[in-house]
């Protein structure tokens, strides 16, 4: 019995270890997230070095106004969540206000969008046929195709 206790025991620490190396090894790196995302278009889209290096030129130069545009996304819902905070307490809307945020947040939706849209169309253009219609299954749960690209 003791026998029988030892090896189930020693399989069971020998199997937690396996998982844990496999879970380690398969893990995202810790560097930059443009490098990890990068290297992951490189291998699932097979696309060449000098493809790799075009697109993160492109990347690159649409960065920063990418982070400006998150960080107005995020400025935005703590402005709703004070509209939302002042609604409760004091029971009223003060609706010219809210039409105003209301408009600046359509206005940032748009240029999200736009800035996306610019991003993926320059992307997919250094791309073969092939590698952009992976590519663009890729975005469709996130980004519609048919917007980005509308019928002929």
């Amino acid at each position: 019995m003791r026998h029988f206790l030892f090896v189930l025991v020693l399989g069971a620490a020998f199997g937690a270890g396996a998982h844990v190396a496999w879970f380690r090894a398969h893990q995202p790196g810790a560097g930059d997230p443009l490098d990890r995302q990068l290297a992951w278009m490189k291998a699932e889209l097979r696309l060449t070095d000098a493809q790799l290096q075009r697109i993160r030129s492109i990347h690159e130069a649409s960065s920063p106004r990418l982070l400006e545009l998150a960080a107005e996304v995020a400025r935005m819902r703590e402005e709703y969540a004070a509209f939302e905070r002042e609604r409760v307490s004091a029971d009223q809307v003060d609706f010219v206000e809210f039409a105003r945020f209301v408009e600046q947040r359509r206005a940032v939706d748009r240029e999200c969008l736009a800035s996306t849209e610019r991003l993926v169309v320059a992307t997919s253009g250094l791309m073969t046929p092939p590698q952009r219609a992976r590519y663009l299954r890729l975005l469709e749960p996130s980004v519609k195709a048919g917007d980005l690209f509308p019928p002929d």
